[in-house]
This record gives C-alpha cells, sequence and structure tokens, in this order.
C-alpha cells in the first residue's frame, strides 16, 4: 500500500459536485504502481464516478485482497472506510461488513490471480449469496508482483516475458459471474474512460451483486521479450548482492470508441488486443444471449465489453435471508440478546 499523501493545497475555483466536495476530495494517497499501469486508469475512473455522482466519501466501503490490484483502494476515496484483506479472501470480509451494515455502498477491488485462482471458491460463493456491492477486478492476464506468470485469466496461446506459452483455456471471469447468477455484468477497457465511468456509476447505483471485468494490461510483464533487467537474465550474468529490477516509464493507453464498433490496441509491447463494444441495439436482460455474444466474440479473438447482463428484478442478500431492517451494527444489547424466552421461542419454530 502506499501511504504517501498528495498535497493538500488546490486551486480555490475547482469545480464543486452538489455536496461542495472537489475531485481531489475523491483522490487518495500517491500511486506506487508502474507508470501508465491500467491499474491507475481504474482508480481515476473510480474518483470521477463517485464525484460525478455526488456520492458521500464517508458511505463507501472499500476491500480488497492481495496484488498489484489490491492497491487500488489507497489511491481512491481515502475519507471512505478501508479494509486490506488476505490473498483471495476479499469476499468473505466484504460479506461481513455487508452484513453489519447494508446501509453503505460496498467496492470490491480484486485482480485476476486473487479472484480467477487462490479466490476462486471465494469469488463464486460471493456471487451466489447476492451480495449488494460494486466487485471490480483488474484483469490483466499475469501476476505483476511476482515477476509476470500466467494467471488463470491468460488466454490460450498467450505467452509471459519469458516466452512461457498458455496451455489452457482461460477463466473468463464475466460468463462465469453470469452463470452464478450476478445481477449485473459488464466488460471495459481501462484506458476508455466513457465507458467505464458510467459502467461503475450503474454498477454502484444496482441493487444486487454488480461485476465489472476490467481489462488493464500490464504495462512491466505483459510482453515476451527477454529483459535484460529480468530475473534470468540476471541469475545467470551477475553476482548481486540483492534482486532489483528496472520498471520504464510507459504512457497510458486510452482509446475512444463509438457504441457497435471494434477497436485494435497496440500494447506498449508491439502486441494487439480486439476491443468490441455492445452496440444500442444490443439486449443486456437476456441471459443466455449474453453468454452467446461473450463467446463468439471471443471465437473471434475479440474481447466484447459494455453492460452484457443486467436484471433489476433479483433480490440481494438481506432479503433472501429476510434480516432487519435496522442494519446490524447499531442494534442494541437487547436487540441482540433477547433473553432465554425469546429463545426458546424461537427453538420452538423448529421442533
Amino acid at each position: 500500500m502506499s501511504y504517501i499523501n498528495k498535497p493538500k493545497f488546490q486551486h480555490p475555483q475547482l469545480e464543486v459536485n452538489e455536496l461542495g466536495l472537489t475531485r481531489r476530495d475523491y483522490e487518495g494517497t500517491l500511486t506506487t504502481l508502474c507508470g501508465g499501469c491500467g491499474h491507475d486508469s481504474i482508480s481515476a475512473a473510480i474518483i470521477q464516478a463517485a464525484a460525478d455522482m455526488s456520492l458521500e466519501p464517508h458511505r463507501v466501503a472499500k476491500i480488497s485482497g492481495i496484488g498489484c490490484s489490491s492497491k487500488i483502494p489507497s489511491y481512491f476515496l481515502s475519507k471512505a472506510h478501508g479494509f486490506n484483506s488476505v490473498h483471495g479472501r476479499m469476499p468473505s470480509v466484504a460479506t461481513g461488513a455487508n452484513l453489519g451494515n447494508k446501509e453503505l455502498y460496498y467496492v470490491g477491488i480484486s485482480g485476476d490471480g486473487d479472484s480467477a485462482s487462490i479466490g476462486l471458491g471465494q469469488f463464486c460463493h460471493i456471487v451466489r449469496r447476492r451480495i449488494n456491492m460494486l466487485y471490480i477486478v483488474a484483469n490483466n492476464g499475469t501476476y505483476g508482483l511476482t515477476k509476470g506468470q500466467l494467471s488463470a485469466t491468460a488466454d490460450l496461446g498467450s505467452k509471459t516475458k519469458s516466452g512461457e506459452e498458455s496451455l489452457y483455456e482461460n477463466i473468463d471471469m464475466a460468463t462465469l459471474a453470469i452463470e452464478l447468477g450476478a445481477s449485473f455484468v459488464a466488460r471495459s477497457f481501462s484506458g476508455d474512460k466513457q465507458q467505464l465511468v458510467p459502467l461503475i456509476q450503474a454498477g454502484l447505483n444496482h441493487k444486487g451483486f454488480a461485476f465489472i471485468d476490467v481489462v488493464s494490461p500490464c504495462v512491466t510483464f505483459n510482453n515476451t521479450d527477454f529483459s535484460t533487467h529480468g530475473y534470468k537474465n540476471t541469475w545467470e550474468n551477475h553476482v548481486a548482492l540483492s534482486q532489483i529490477d528496472y520498471v520504464p516509464m510507459r504512457k497510458e493507453i486510452t482509446t475512444s470508441y463509438a457504441a457497435g464498433k471494434e477497436k485494435e490496441i497496440t500494447l506498449h509491447d508491439g502486441s494487439v488486443i480486439h476491443l468490441h463494444k455492445t452496440g444500442n441495439n444490443y439486449d443486456p436482460h437476456d441471459k443466455e444471449n449474453a453468454l452467446h455474444h461473450i463467446n463468439e466474440h471471443k471465437k473471434q479473438g475479440k474481447i466484447a465489453t459494455g453492460l452484457l447482463y443486467i436484471n433489476q428484478s433479483t433480490s440481494d442478500l438481506h432479503e433472501l435471508i429476510d434480516t432487519v431492517d435496522k442494519p446490524f451494527n447499531s442494534l442494541s444489547e437487547h436487540d441482540l440478546c433477547p433473553g432465554n424466552e425469546v429463545l426458546s421461542d424461537i427453538n420452538e419454530t423448529f421442533r
């Protein structure tokens, strides 16, 4: 996590929202991610989304696991509640927090390793339990913190920085979320701010489990070249007192294109990803059509983006298990421990 705070001074005439807050009031600490990392674009999109919808920062709880992606909460809404959990276990913490106080906006930030590998089981259960939250996966197909191994979301045939080729079909987080019962599923590209910001706002306002799979290229480890500053070359040719690595500064990749169109994005290493944005005639309410849409574009080597599926008539966990209207964290001792007589009445209902 980063603890480097930004300067406090700001221009006195900055634009304010309905709450009288500026965009700066929604920022966090200075980023420590690689220059040009798509994850910084995700935090910037969350900042803009929250500021534009005049979201009160203290009404937001941001929760993450472990990985480059899980550093993102440090960089937005510094005045929000926050919890950085252990690897792959963010869903459990988010579930407990949501049960304790259902009146907050919950934003879960995870990565493809944190959710599709060690946390896959946790991800499956938080989806099926319909926790009322926005769950964002910063998906770069690689393990950046451990120097670029293939992750479970890496496409068949993709290669690591060291040349290792993926021999397996990937885990598609969007289709998995739809099949498990998520009521809001979208996919976007971190560099497409015009698409990502409104998707985040829609996800925050959606009642039920909202999931956004964000393709966020790793500027350091998504290439296939053998770096002279990599671990392999250092191990074979140098006697080093410590392990160091060089991360070059890169320009952030951004794009903008119309609905229903396709666009090729060239990454820093020269590789190309193919994006397809859903058109205005696309119906996101049809679950089977959403899965077909994603898979058809996947066969063509393209990434379908936009709002892929939504069900606005579903219920969340609190409705499913019929919790009390009052948030658990505000219940009194008498409410929580009403006495033996009440407990006996409850037990009688199970006889």
